[in-house]
């Protein structure tokens, strides 16, 4: 069967078009699946146009031509849900997460117990989002932003969808960063810019191929990256460098665990936005216990191993009590070079050339930190309007790629850290979205039932979106309250610990603001439009 351009332009595209249902045997008995809007793969070639001609080329490399069309029940091929765990596995299994976990000695002056405590409860609650979703794909073979104009309505999700673009484009800039420091590390010859295009150029590489190959890398990225960190690890552990650090009390040590938790739950609970997308081409019998289980194990393990190692490693950091200049070989490379220059305090006396060759597999782990970033910012670029999907999901990738790149080569030099916290101060949005959307779900839907896939591409069924643009303003302001960053500390993140630094409560504020007023916005929304 053909598809016009009207099919496959997403704003124009009505579900009553295409209505397939499909059976299969769960159980035992009929399970029968409702594929109302779903688009078959063969359509996207269908026809001469230029956009059906740049698909055929796209298919002749086994490039994944689908970009947000909802995924038919017969092409839902995927069963293997392990790749669902490593997908996250690998993503987590990098020297992004040994950062976070290191931040807490020489940023928030914590004790190993306190930090460790954060790191484990932190993390626990920042990827039961990521999980949640993650089940949302099998059941709908929906993206997730797409998902979410179940949420934010059409013209809402627009909205949503621009900061998943600048949270994909920033924190793979940030990433690129880290990683061109460390190949700059091994290497002082190797110029930033070189490492940043390495990079990101093999990013593409993987990106541009689509879920397939994503899913594929992943499943092996990680290893290499695992066995340098337990050589780390073991390496660490014979130096006896680790000094278990006490834990501190009053005011102080208040904003900064509060402060160090906001770090560790935006790094845990970032991937909620992209979460279905890697779930899609799942079969919708798939368990949903067990989709959540495999999430939640490929977060869990890789989050608390590389930033309670990165924490360890911190720990052996030594300055001076009263100028508190570095005062031994850690804290000396740390000033020096930042985490590339703490793994290198653990690893070159030791090992030498080996040393460096560990530290090039580290930079390049951001590959896998960043290929779920530069997939997810095509599918989000293209739920902004007709014109945006009528554009492949590849080309996308690879605008993307061009832009942060365009951003990582200046940033290397000149404005990393401004950078970095402009990431910070949006990273607050993750708990907006997740505060409307789960309410949405539970209280007004009452559970996966109160969904109809085949509404995604018709306005005027899906939620007028006010109650939820609205909450989304009410949860800037909680965020605005309560945070604690370099740029700003909020009226209240003031009066946790500290007067100069606060104690950043902005993610809690964020989510609890954007909670409550959408419970009731959306309660009168509800009533009067019916939808």
């Amino acid at each position: 069967m053909g598809i016009t351009k009207n099919e496959y332009d997403v704003e124009a595209y009505s579900p009553t078009e295409t209505e397939h249902v499909h059976k299969h045997i769960a159980n035992g008995l009929p399970v029968y699946a409702d594929d109302t809007g779903a688009v078959p793969g063969e359509s996207f070639t269908h026809g001469n146009s230029l956009y059906a001609r740049v698909q055929r080329v796209a298919g002749k490399y086994s490039i994944e031509q689908r970009g947000i069309e909802r995924v038919p029940e017969d092409e839902r091929t995927d069963t293997n849900l392990a790749k669902v765990g490593t997908m996250w596995l690998a993503a987590n299994m990098v020297v992004s997460s040994f950062a976070i976990g290191a931040l807490a000695i020489p940023v928030f002056q914590l004790g190993f117990v306190d930090a460790f405590l954060t790191i484990l409860f932190i993390n626990l609650l920042g990827i039961t989002p990521v999980c949640f979703f993650s089940t949302f794909g099998p059941v709908f073979g929906l993206r997730q932003m797409v998902l979410s104009r179940f949420f934010f309505g059409w013209y809402g999700v627009k909205i949503i969808a621009v900061f998943n673009i600048l949270a994909c484009i920033g924190w793979s800039s940030v990433n690129v960063i880290v990683g061109a420091q460390l190949l700059h590390a091994v290497n002082n010859d190797l110029p930033g810019f070189a490492g940043v295009i390495i990079i990101a150029a093999a990013t593409f590489l993987v990106t541009v191929f689509g879920y397939k190959i994503v899913h594929y890398y992943e499943f092996y990225s990680w290893i290499p990256s695992f066995i340098i960190f337990l050589i780390v690890l073991g390496e660490f552990a014979h130096s006896g460098a680790f000094v278990n650090l006490p834990m501190k009390v009053g005011n102080s040590e208040a904003g900064g665990v509060l402060s160090f938790a906001a770090s560790v739950f935006g790094f845990a609970t970032g991937w909620t936005s992209y979460a279905a997308d890697y779930t899609v081409y799942q079969p919708h019998t798939v368990s949903r216990v067990k989709t959540f289980a495999w999430t939640w194990a490929g977060l869990i393990f890789p989050l608390l191993f590389t930033e309670t190692l990165g924490l360890a490693v911190a720990c052996a950091m030594t300055f001076d009590p009263v100028t508190f200049e570095p005062s031994n070989t850690y804290s000396q490379r740390y000033e020096e070079s930042h985490i590339g220059g703490l793994l290198a305090a653990v690893l070159f006396p030791p090992f030498g050339r080996f040393g460096e060759f560990c530290l090039v597999i580290l930079a390049l782990s951001i590959i896998a930190n960043n290929c779920p970033n530069i997939y997810s910012v095509g599918l989000s670029l293209q739920v902004l309007g007709r014109w945006t999907q009528a554009v492949p999901r590849y080309i996308w990738t690879f605008v993307g790629t061009l832009v942060y790149v365009a951003i990582a080569i200046p940033g290397y030099s000149q404005f990393e850290t401004v950078l970095e916290n402009f990431m910070l101060v949006i990273g607050y949005w993750l708990a907006i979205y997740e505060g409307i959307a789960l309410p949405e779900h539970f209280i007004f839907r009452g559970g996966i039932k109160g969904y109809d896939p085949a509404t995604y591409t018709s306005p005027h069924l899906l939620p007028p979106g006010i109650a939820a643009m609205l909450a989304f303003g009410f949860g800037v302001f909680g965020a605005a309250m309560g945070m604690a960053q370099v740029w700003f500390i909020g009226p209240i993140g003031k009066h946790i610990g500290t007067p100069e630094y606060g104690g950043d409560i902005g993610f809690p504020l964020a989510f609890s603001f954007a909670f409550v007023s959408y419970c009731g916005l959306r309660f009168f929304e509800k009533k009067r439009f019916n939808r």
